[in-house]
C-alpha cells in the first residue's frame, strides 16, 4: 500500500497543499544542482501541476559497492518505465511517441497559443504516464484544435491516425478507472488491463475458478496480466520475459543480475534472484516466495520496491502497476521511528477492535525513514510519500511487512514553497498556530502510523476471501481509510508522548485533526472540476472518513459548521468525543474488511464519500482562485552518472540534476523506450 498525495496521495500532501505561502524557485543553468549553496527545489509549473526536484543526502557516505547497487537498481527500474504507459492506456505509447517528434522537431511559431498548449498538453501526459490525469482519472483535454494538431503532424511528417489520433478529441475512453456505481467498471474503464471487451462479470467469473494450491495463502491472481477475450474466449497474457512486455522485461532482469552482483549480504541477493526468476517465468508462487525473501531481508543499508505492486488502477483490483523506488536508508530517522514498530503489539492490544479481529501477534512490522534515489513507473513524477509492503495479507500476517517514509521527498515538499491556502482556510488563529508549529511533525506521525500500524493491523475472519474479491471495487478505499483511522485513533493518544516522538500529544493531534476535517470536507476538492463526483481513492476514504464523524457527532456539535462572512468553516469543538468517533468508525471499517461485508462498505463510501457538497465546493473553487501554486506536485530523478575507466569498469558514481523537466522526459523515451507502440 501506498501513501500518496499521492495521500499525495493521500493524508500528506493533502494536508501539504495547504501550508503556507508559495515561494518559486530559480531554475539553475549547471547541471550539478546538488553542490549549490541554495538549492532549487522548483523546477516549473503548469495546468494544476508544479514540478520539484529532490536531493540525495548521504549519497557520499555511500560504498562504490553501494553506490553501484543504487545505480543498478534505479535502471532497473527506468528500463520498465513504457510499461506504465501501456497498463494505463492502449494508445498511450503511440500519441506519446507521435507527440514528442512533433515537440523535437517543429521549426513554426512557438510563440503563438497554440503551440503553448501544445507544450502544455504534452507536459501533463508525460507526468500522468498517459492521457489521463494521474489524480482524477479523467481524460486530459487539449487546448488546440484537432485541425492544428493535423498541421504539426505533417509539418514534422508525424503519423498519428486513426483511433489513437481521434481519441485525443472525443469523449471515447473518457475514463482510466471508473469507480462509479451500478456500472460496468471494467467496460466502462480504459486502463490497458483488460480487452476492450472483457466486463466485471467476466473478470468475477474467471478468477472464480482460480483455487490457490494452500487457501491459507492464496496467490496473486491477476496480478502481472493482462485479461482479454480471444475468440470469445477468457485468456491471461502474462507479463514475462517471453511474454507480454517482455522486451522491457528483460532490460529489467539485465539490471537486476547487476544488482544482484554488488549485493550487500545473502538475504538481499537472494531476494532479487527470486526477483528476477519472478520476471523470467511470471510465476505468481515465485512472487509470494520473493515476498517473503524481501520482507525478510532488512540488514543493509539499500533497499528497493520493483515489480507490478499497486492495484488503484484496477476497478477491480486484481492487476498491479508497475513501480520502481530505489532507497537508502536514514539511520538516525529510522532509529527515532522505529519506536513504532518495536510498539506494535501495544497499538494492537488498545485498539477499538473486535476483539476477534485483533492480531495476536503482529510480526515483523519494520520501519525507516528513507531517502529515495530513484523512480520509475507509477511512481514518478508522482510519488507517494509513504510505503507499506508486501499487499498480501497473508504474508503480512505470518511474516509482516516493511513500512517507509520517503524522507527527503517529504522534505522537498516542505521546503519547495508553500501557498497562503493555510490561513484562507483555518477557523481562527487558533488553529492556524497550532498547524505552523505542530501540521508537518503530525503529518509525519500520521504516515508512520498509517503505514507501520495501520496496514500491519486487524485479521480477516477465518474462511472470508481476499478483500479485493469480497469488497471489489470499494477494497481500496477502505482499506486506506482503515489505516488513515488507526493513525487518527492513535494521533491523539499519550502513548506518542510516553514513547517520546512528542512534546505536547494533545496539540499535536488536535493539529492533526484539524488538518484532517478541514483537507477531508473542503480543501481536497480543489481538486475536483465543479460537479464532479470523488473518484479517487485516497480522495474517498478522507471524504468518507470526515463526512462519517460529522455526521455522527451533530448532535454533541463535535464538529462546528461555521459561516463567517460568506466563508465557511469547519470547527472542532470536542476533540475527546472525535477521537471517540474514529475509534468507532476504525471497529466498523475493520468489521466490514474482517467479514467481507459487501454491503456496508457500498453504504459507507457511496453515502459518505462520493456526492459532494456543491455549495461548498463552489465557494472552495471561488476561494482557492487567488492562489497560484498548483494543487499536485511531482518530482524529476536527480541523475546517476556512472563514471568508467578505459577498461569500463565503474569508477565513481556522480549525483547531477536535470535542468528541465521535458529534457528528463525526452531523454528517458530515448533511452528506455523498450517496447513497441502496440503490445
Amino acid at each position: 500500500m501506498k501513501l500518496k498525495f499521492i495521500l499525495v496521495c493521500a493524508v500528506m500532501a493533502g494536508i501539504m497543499f495547504s501550508c503556507g505561502e508559495d515561494k518559486k524557485g530559480e531554475n539553475t543553468d549547471t547541471t550539478d544542482v546538488e553542490k549549490t549553496k541554495e538549492f532549487s527545489f522548483n523546477v516549473e509549473q503548469f495546468a494544476d501541476i508544479k514540478i520539484l526536484r529532490y536531493q540525495i543526502p548521504g549519497w557520499e557516505n555511500l560504498t562504490l559497492k553501494e553506490q553501484k547497487l543504487v545505480y543498478y537498481l534505479t535502471q532497473a527500474g527506468l528500463a520498465g518505465r513504457d510499461i506504465m504507459w501501456d497498463q494505463n492506456y492502449r494508445h498511450n505509447l503511440k500519441i506519446r511517441h507521435a507527440l514528442e517528434n512533433v515537440y523535437a522537431n517543429y521549426g513554426g511559431d512557438k510563440t503563438s497559443n497554440d503551440w503553448k498548449a501544445f507544450e502544455t498538453y504534452l507536459k501533463r501526459l508525460w507526468f500522468s504516464n498517459g492521457i489521463h490525469h494521474h489524480y482524477s482519472n479523467d481524460k486530459i483535454k487539449p487546448e488546440f484544435s484537432s485541425d492544428y494538431l493535423q498541421s504539426l503532424l505533417a509539418d514534422t511528417n508525424t503519423t498519428l491516425e486513426g483511433e489513437a489520433f481521434d481519441v485525443i478529441f472525443n469523449d471515447k475512453d473518457s475514463k482510466k478507472v471508473n469507480q462509479a456505481k451500478d456500472v460496468d467498471n471494467v467496460l466502462l474503464s480504459a486502463v490497458n488491463f483488460y480487452g476492450p471487451d472483457v466486463t466485471n462479470a467476466d473478470v468475477e467469473s474467471f478468477y472464480k475458478n482460480k483455487v490457490s494450491p494452500n487457501s491459507e495463502r492464496p496467490l496473486s491472481y491477476g496480478l502481472n496480466s493482462q485479461l482479454v477475450k480471444e475468440d470469445g474466449v477468457l485468456k491471461e497474457r502474462v507479463y514475462k520475459s517471453g511474454g507480454l512486455y517482455g522486451a522491457a522485461i528483460d532490460e529489467i532482469v539485465k539490471w537486476l543480475e547487476f544488482a544482484q552482483g554488488v549485493a550487500e549480504n545473502k538475504a538481499q541477493g537472494d531476494a532479487i534472484g527470486l526477483l528476477i526468476e519472478y520476471y523470467k517465468t511470471g510465476d505468481l508462487q515465485t512472487w509470494d516466495d520473493y515476498n517473503v525473501a524481501w520482507t525478510a531481508a532488512t540488514a543493509g543499508n539499500v533497499d528497493y520496491i520493483n515489480s507490478f505492486i499497486e492495484v488503484y488502477n484496477d476497478p477491480l483490483g486484481y492487476r498491479g502497476s508497475y513501480e520502481n523506488i530505489v532507497q537508502i536508508n536514514d539511520f538516525d530517522m529510522s532509529k527515532k521511528m522505529a519506536v513504532l514498530s518495536d510498539n506494535a503489539q501495544w497499538f494492537e492490544d488498545n485498539s477499538p477492535l473486535m476483539d476477534e479481529h485483533k492480531k495476536d501477534s503482529v510480526v515483523g512490522v519494520t520501519y525507516k525513514v528513507v531517502t529515495v534515489a530513484g523512480e520509475a513507473g507509477d511512481a514518478s513524477p508522482s510519488t507517494p510519500i509513504g510505503v507499506n509492503l508486501p499487499n498480501a495479507n497473508w504474508i503480512r500476517k505470518e511474516v509482516g511487512s516493511k513500512s517507509v517514509s520517503l524522507g527527503n521527498i517529504i522534505h522537498a515538499y516542505n521546503n519547495a514553497g508553500s501557498t497562503g491556502r493555510l490561513k484562507e482556510f483555518v477557523h481562527d488563529e487558533e488553529e492556524y498556530e497550532l498547524e505552523k508549529a505542530y501540521g508537518q511533525l503530525a503529518d509525519k506521525l500520521h504516515t508512520a502510523l498509517h503505514e507501520v500500524i495501520g496496514h500491519a493491523s486487524g485479521q480477516l475472519n477465518k474462511g472470508v476471501g481476499e478483500t479485493k474479491e469480497t469488497l471489489k471495487n470499494y477494497a481500496s478505499t477502505l482499506e486506506e481509510g482503515r489505516a488513515d483511522l488507526v493513525g487518527l485513533y492513535y494521533l491523539y493518544n499519550p502513548k506518542l508522548q510516553e514513547l517520546g516522538l512528542v512534546e505536547d500529544w494533545k496539540a499535536v493531534g488536535k493539529a492533526a485533526y484539524d488538518g484532517y476535517i478541514r483537507n477531508g470536507l473542503m480543501t481536497q476538492l480543489i481538486r475536483l472540476n465543479l460537479g464532479d463526483d470523488v473518484e479517487e481513492a485516497h480522495m474517498r476514504n478522507r471524504q468518507w472518513v470526515s463526512a462519517w464523524v460529522f455526521e455522527k457527532g451533530l448532535e454533541d456539535n463535535v464538529i462546528e459548521k461555521v459561516t463567517r462572512d460568506g466563508k465557511t468553516y469547519f470547527n472542532i469543538n470536542d476533540y475527546e468525543k472525535l477521537h471517540e468517533l474514529f475509534g468507532q468508525l476504525l471497529r466498523e471499517t475493520q468489521r466490514i474488511k474482517s467479514e467481507g461485508d459487501f454491503e456496508a462498505v457500498e453504504a459507507l463510501v457511496e453515502g459518505y464519500g462520493v456526492k459532494v457538497d456543491q455549495d461548498i465546493h463552489a465557494e472552495v473553487l471561488e476561494r482557492n482562485k487567488q492562489f497560484t501554486s498548483a494543487p499536485y506536485s511531482g518530482f524529476v530523478n536527480p541523475v546517476l552518472v556512472a563514471e568508467k575507466n578505459d577498461d569500463g569498469d565503474i569508477t565513481s558514481i556522480k549525483v547531477t540534476q536535470p535542468d528541465t523537466f521535458e529534457g528528463q522526459m525526452l531523454e528517458y523515451s530515448k533511452t528506455y523506450g523498450f517496447l513497441p507502440e502496440e503490445n
